[in-house]
């Protein structure tokens, strides 16, 4: 399985949560800024900061809602986050440390609040009626979408029914209408002379229904119209999409974009991990790199372990510390770009509703300068080791861990570039697996049980990495710690 383009580790924030800058409770703009040295301070030899070579801001446009998918102006900033100015200063002072930033753009819908929308469905002869999707004689009202939602809603404003797939209060975008189309170009255009490196995009898969043939195929055909015009403004940004579906409907869109995030991939990993033995890891990797190399032989996969719409991680692994540092440990040995989710870096925890999966991240063990408090924690409180503060100095925290493996990463091209190929074991509580770049190679092995594992290895292959300290290799016997990742400089590995 190759991979050959250049890797690099994104950070997903959301803004609310993240860091106060003047005192109001609330993550903002500056707050980031701030916080600048914690995830990248521009110092490859530096052990203090993550060193993520990018950012994904969740969104920062105004919005009626908390989490601000509901757009209600694409030019501007939300006053609770800063300004416009602000922003060009975070993008600034990112770029002085080589790390970049995209934004989520949500255009397959906007809020019911948007101008255009209120004027649309308060004057049906408006110039904006045209910009969203209108029932007519024929429509089916009582049609439901892909999880059971009721799609058309009736309008609050006037007569008539409109379209929305998530719900009432984000009606979706017409982009049959030509006007919709330019208008969303010059919005892509526009944050990208403000700076920024490229976009993350919303609800990808449902421009049109993309759950049909014909929705599918003109969803790809709108995004290689995007692509050509974002791409003609700055040739190197970055587009990373949002089809939460599985693989076979998802590789289509790698004809447009540069990455998809794989969702099989990383239900794979935690499952794994979770359960103690291998479901699939490296075999659903190289499937799917097989399957989106049909596309896009430049392609470079996005991979996760879980975002801001599941339930966190660490409560996925039962806030078992090892298990989420075997996670971890699996996600940025992987080919692709890996993207964390804000403070799973720190073992936060959180179960939905969406609200506590997205709750304050935790910079102290109580408060202290910055710390955000839009909302009241259920998970995230206490005296419970959950913050930067408790784990900084502590050598052997999920922080350090974090630290320590993408460090690794960033120094071996071969998991930025290399090739996978699985090595087969008789064990199936390890994930074991080559990566491969040029005449450089690696074997990595993943002890994923609570048990200390011993297998069989090339004899010459020399340990250049261990997790555990208790990790051992003798001749042709490495003995694996419960929870436990080696790399071994390359001679072909051999089975039990």
């Amino acid at each position: 399985m190759k991979n050959n383009s250049t890797n690099g580790i994104f950070y997903e924030i959301y803004v609310n949560s993240f860091y106060d800058s003047n005192g109001d409770g609330h993550g903002d703009l500056n707050g980031i800024t701030a916080k600048l040295d914690y995830l990248n301070d521009g110092n490859p030899h530096s052990k203090k900061s993550l060193q993520v070579d990018g950012l994904w801001l969740m969104p920062i446009n105004p919005s009626p809602s908390y989490h601000k998918y509901d757009v209600t102006d694409y030019y501007s900033v939300d006053p609770i986050y800063g300004t416009l100015a602000d922003f060009q200063n975070l993008v600034s002072e990112a770029h002085k440390r080589n790390t970049k930033v995209i934004i989520d753009l949500v255009i397959n819908h906007t809020s019911s609040e948007h101008p255009w929308f209120k004027e649309a469905s308060s004057n049906p002869n408006s110039n904006y009626r045209d910009y969203y999707v209108w029932a007519d004689d024929e429509t089916d009202l009582g049609q439901r979408g892909a999880w059971g939602q009721e799609l058309w809603h009736k309008n609050p404003n006037g007569e008539g029914f409109y379209y929305g797939v998530f719900w009432h209060g984000m009606p979706d975008l017409n982009f049959d209408h030509q006007d919709v189309r330019k208008e969303m170009k010059d919005i892509g255009r526009f944050w990208l002379n403000q700076g920024v490196d490229g976009f993350r995009l919303d609800a990808a898969l449902y421009i049109y229904d993309g759950d049909t043939e014909e929705g599918a195929d003109k969803n790809i055909q709108w995004w290689n119209d995007f692509r050509d015009a974002m791409k003609k403004t700055k040739q190197e940004a970055y587009l990373v999409g949002e089809v939460w579906h599985k693989p076979q409907v998802i590789a289509p869109y790698y004809q447009s974009l540069d990455s998809l995030f794989n969702f099989d991939l990383a239900s794979t990993i935690v499952r794994s991990v979770n359960d103690t033995f291998d479901q699939g890891v490296v075999t659903t990797a190289m499937y799917t790199d097989e399957l989106y190399n049909k596309y896009n032989h430049n392609k470079i996969d996005a991979i996760f372990l879980t975002n801001h719409d599941q339930n966190r991680v660490m409560s996925e692994l039962y806030s078992i510390g090892d298990k989420a540092k075997s996670a971890a440990s699996i996600l940025l040995t992987l080919p692709g770009n890996p993207f964390l989710y804000y403070g799973e870096e720190i073992g936060m925890t959180g179960e939905k509703p969406d609200e506590l999966i997205r709750e304050p991240f935790r910079w102290y063990e109580g408060d202290g300068e910055g710390q955000t408090s839009w909302e009241t924690p259920q998970y995230n409180t206490g005296d419970n080791g959950v913050s930067v503060e408790a784990q900084d100095h502590s050598k052997d925290s999920l922080l350090n861990h974090y630290r320590e493996l993408i460090r690794l990463r960033h120094k071996h091209v071969e998991l930025q570039k290399g090739d996978l190929q699985e090595i087969q074991v008789s064990n199936p509580q390890i994930i074991a697996f080559t990566r491969s770049y040029q005449n450089k190679s690696f074997e990595v092995y993943h002890n994923i049980s609570d048990q200390a594992v011993a297998i069989s290895v090339s004899r010459k292959g020399k340990k250049i990495y261990s997790s555990h300290k208790d990790a051992k290799k003798r001749k042709s016997i490495l003995v694996l710690p419960s929870h436990t990742t080696v790399l071994i400089k390359n001679k072909k590995a051999m089975t039990d």
